[in-house]
């Protein structure tokens, strides 16, 4: 067996040209030949010379000698700042695998030389250990940006339950069917979007109705909203739409109107009228909710379009 070396260098083989104050790494299979470590690259030491030649021989600060190295950045960071491997076997302060260390002095830029205090240990801090993110899913860079943001997401993260346009009836449970003289009914525009269309002087219809189950993964302490795409034909009558909305659940039947929102004045361009039903009036799944949709003002020159209707929720985070 070969003598130990205790003297915290060791000369080795170059696999490439490499320059001094660079991180290297062993070549895979090789424990003789060494090449730049990469970005988040483990390292086994710091190049203290440079070596142009292939096969030529490179003398390495192993990482774990005792004292400080010389090390070459990769841009700017800050004294004191927590460096990780960067691409060439440099460091950065883009983190990156593991946390390496901290400089003595500030990196003006690239190319910068500046004295390392090695950190030998792995870090504990979950903020200190980056993540690979091959698919990239998050702009976040370490562990424990990535799972705040899983966090958030679970915690706040709003889930989507369409109603769609042909399961609204009139309030009374009556099937809307197509638009035909002063009733409410589906209708196309210019061979283009479907509708609901309350017409002029509606004499039905200005009262519609839906029905629907709530998710398993509702959040009863937290509000639900019942949104509503809607709009005018034109821009005469002063109109608005306000929501009711009643949640029931088994043994928890004929609740009162959980809807907190006032009337929504209704504009000729499309837009989104939002109708929030506070955590105090939302039930545990299972839970289903009916919403009413009343028109108020007199259409009596102006028509009413309803592109569309949708639930938000917000799911509930999983304890266990």
């Amino acid at each position: 067996m070969a003598d130990v070396n205790e003297t915290g260098k060791k000369t080795f083989f170059a696999a490439e040209p490499l320059a001094a104050y660079r991180r290297v790494k062993f070549v895979a299979g090789s424990g003789t030949r060494v090449e730049y470590a990469g970005a988040g690259d483990e390292h086994l030491g710091v190049t203290l010379g440079k070596q142009d030649t292939i096969g030529g021989v490179i003398e390495v600060a192993l990482t774990n000698k005792p004292g400080t190295v010389k090390v070459e950045a990769a841009g700017v960071f800050a004294a004191g700042a927590d460096l990780y491997g960067a691409a060439s076997g440099r460091v950065s302060a883009t983190p990156a695998g593991s946390k390496i260390g901290q400089p003595t002095s500030a990196a003006s830029g690239a190319g910068s030389i500046v004295e390392l205090v090695v950190e030998n240990t792995k870090p504990t801090s979950a903020g200190l250990v980056s993540i690979a993110d091959a698919g990239n899913f998050t702009a976040a860079t370490t562990a424990e940006a990535a799972l705040q943001e899983l966090y958030q997401d679970a915690a706040t993260g709003q889930a989507c339950v369409p109603v769609p346009l042909a399961s609204i009836t009139r309030e009374d449970g009556t099937p809307l069917v197509k638009q035909a003289t002063t009733n409410a009914g589906f209708a196309q525009l210019a061979d283009k979007e479907q509708v609901i269309l309350i017409p002029v002087n509606a004499t039905t219809g200005e009262q519609l109705a839906f029905c629907v189950p709530l998710p398993p993964d509702l959040d009863d302490s937290k509000a639900v909203k019942i949104h509503v795409l809607a709009g005018k034909e034109s821009n005469d009558d002063a109109l608005t739409l306000d929501a009711e909305a009643y949640f029931v659940a088994p043994g928890d039947v004929g609740n009162d109107d959980a809807n907190d929102t006032a009337a929504q004045v209704i504009t000729q361009a499309a837009s989104e009228l939002v109708f929030s039903c506070g955590a105090a009036g939302v039930l545990a799944h299972p839970c289903v909710l009916t919403g009413v949709l009343l028109l108020g003002g007199t259409n009596d020159d102006d028509a009413v379009r309803i592109y569309g209707v949708w639930i938000e929720y917000s799911r509930k985070v999983l304890a266990a």
